[in-house]
C-alpha cells in the first residue's frame, strides 16, 4: 500500500486546521477616527500638530482627460479643468469639493493657497504663485509733487522726444562713418 494516498486527509486537515487556534487581534478599538478615514499612528501617544486649514486651494490637471473614465471626466468639467493642462481652478475648501477632488487625486496637483501679506480686501492688484502664495503688489500713488516734476519733464525744451531720438538715429545710422 502507497502511504502518501493514506497521509492524504490528514494532510488536509493539517492544511485547513492550521490558523484556528490562533487568536485575531482585534483592531476595533485602535486608530484615530476622522472625517472618512480611520489614522492608525506608529506611536500610541501620537498627536496632531495645530494646523489651520486653508480657505482656498489652487487645482491643476497634471494628467491627459483621454482615457479617464465618463465619471472623472465630468468632474473635471464641472471644475473647468477639461481645457489645457496648464490651466487652473481656484476652488473652495468645503467636504463636498474635498469629497470631488479626492475621486480624481490621481489627474491633479492640489496646492493650499496662503496669504503671506493677509486675506486682501480688494483682488485688483493681487497674483498668484505658482506655489500657492497669494501676493497682494502695494498701490503706489501719485502724490502731487510726483506729478508736476513729470509734467516739468514733459514741458522741457531740452527734452528728446521719441520722434526726434528716431530721426537723428535714423539719419546717424544712414552716414556711417563719415
Amino acid at each position: 500500500m502507497n502511504t502518501s494516498t493514506l497521509l492524504l486527509p490528514s494532510r488536509i486537515i493539517n492544511y485547513c486546521s492550521r490558523n484556528l487556534g490562533k487568536n485575531v487581534y482585534n483592531w476595533k478599538d485602535e486608530g484615530i477616527q476622522y472625517p472618512g478615514f480611520k489614522y492608525y499612528p506608529r506611536d500610541k501617544d501620537f498627536k496632531d500638530p495645530p494646523y489651520t486649514p486653508t480657505k482656498l486651494f489652487r487645482v491643476q490637471r497634471i494628467k491627459p482627460v483621454r482615457g479617464t473614465p465618463y465619471w472623472e471626466r465630468n468632474i473635471l468639467k464641472e471644475l473647468k479643468l477639461d481645457g489645457k493642462a496648464s490651466d487652473i481652478a481656484i476652488i473652495k475648501n468645503i467636504p463636498e469639493n474635498n469629497s470631488r477632488l479626492w475621486r480624481i487625486k490621481h489627474l491633479i496637483k492640489i496646492t493650499p493657497i496662503t496669504f503671506p501679506h493677509g486675506f486682501p480686501q480688494d483682488i485688483n492688484g493681487t497674483f498668484l504663485k505658482e506655489n500657492g502664495e497669494l501676493i497682494v503688489k502695494k498701490t503706489v500713488e501719485a502724490t502731487d509733487t510726483l506729478l508736476l516734476e513729470r509734467e516739468k519733464i514733459n514741458k522741457d525744451v531740452k527734452r528728446l522726444d521719441g520722434d526726434t531720438l528716431r530721426r537723428a538715429l535714423r539719419k546717424k545710422w544712414l552716414d556711417g562713418w563719415s
